[in-house]
């Protein structure tokens, strides 16, 4: 049970951290500053963890990366829709 709290509790971390940008993207629509070969690569590799995830039915990694790949995604729509 505290492994998983403590899976539970890295994938809030980690994934709420991504909120600011997104909030921020959404806001201003300008995603100038970032790389599209970058963003393009991290989402993949988010979808992949999320299959990986899903494969081990492991509640943290399918949480994290689910909501991490919404929130990726969305910041990639926008810089392949405003560059």
């Amino acid at each position: 049970m505290l492994i998983t709290f403590i899976g539970l509790a890295a994938a809030f971390c980690t994934t709420v951290a991504f909120l600011p940008q997104v909030i921020k993207t959404w806001r201003t629509r300008s995603t100038k500053d970032f790389s599209l070969v970058m963003f393009l690569v991290f989402t993949t590799g988010i979808f992949l963890w999320l299959v990986y995830g899903v494969m081990l039915s492991d509640l943290p990694l399918i949480a994290a990366n689910g909501t991490t790949f919404v929130l990726s995604a969305t910041i990639l729509y926008f810089k392949l829709r405003h560059g």
